[in-house]
This record gives structure tokens, C-alpha cells and sequence, in this order.
């Protein structure tokens, strides 16, 4: 069965996302933050990764920036759902390119809060084929 790992500061969103995924007839795992969010990419390598970007600890833009220099992970599809507007995402993207000389590429999908589920499990179904 693949695993789809949910990272989202809000116990909400969590659920309401995980549900979506167990749904669609994949394993769901959860984390907080980035910090517990790389440790369950550690432990469990998902197939699929849906990152919420502002939260505490280690927020969605470092995690997606670890993820995407991490040879074990840089091929695992992300969704990045989050409340801020893309723009804002790819600019801090832009800004850590500049700074640590080395660029990373875009998600493989963007979606803003509040998701549509339908949408969101269309999506999870695209990139875990």
C-alpha cells in the first residue's frame, strides 16, 4: 500500500487530510511539523508528501528545501497545501537559491487552504499513478 505522509501544524487539517488519503485507498501518516515530518520520511519513506508551509519548529520551506537535497528523497512527489499564496512560497524558494547556491525544484502541485477534497484526492491519485 503506498504512504502518503500529511505534514500540518493543525490537528484539523491532519485529520481532515489523512481521512482523504486512507479514502483513496492509501496509508496516511502524520507530523506536526518539519521536524517530526523528516523523521517519518526517515522511518517510513513515503511515496507521496503533503506539506503545509507555515508552521512551528521547522517550517514546510526548510523541510521542502531538505527534501528536494536529500537524494533519498528528491523524487518523492510533494503537495504543498497551505494558506499562504504561491507567490510568496516560490519567492522564499528564490531567496534560499541565492543563499545556499544551490536551487531546488517547484512541488509537483500547489494547492491553497481551504483544499477542495475532491481535488486533492484527484491529485494524489495523479502522482502516485
Amino acid at each position: 500500500m503506498k504512504k502518503v505522509l500529511v505534514v500540518d501544524d493543525d490537528a484539523d487539517v491532519r485529520k481532515l487530510v489523512s481521512k482523504l488519503v486512507e479514502r483513496a485507498g492509501y496509508e496516511a501518516l502524520v507530523a506536526k511539523n518539519g521536524v517530526e515530518g523528516m523523521g517519518k520520511a526517515r522511518e517510513n519513506t513515503p511515496d507521496l508528501i503533503i506539506l503545509d508551509i507555515l508552521m512551528p519548529k521547522q517550517s514546510g520551506i526548510r523541510m521542502y528545501r531538505e527534501l528536494k537535497t536529500d537524494e533519498l528523497f528528491k523524487d518523492i512527489p510533494v503537495i504543498v497545501l497551505s494558506a499562504i499564496a504561491p507567490k510568496s512560497f516560490f519567492r522564499s524558494q528564490a531567496v534560499l537559491d541565492e543563499f545556499r547556491g544551490q536551487s531546488v525544484p517547484p512541488p509537483e502541485a500547489y494547492m491553497e487552504k481551504p483544499e477542495e477534497p475532491e481535488e486533492l484526492v484527484e491529485l494524489m491519485k495523479k502522482l502516485l499513478g
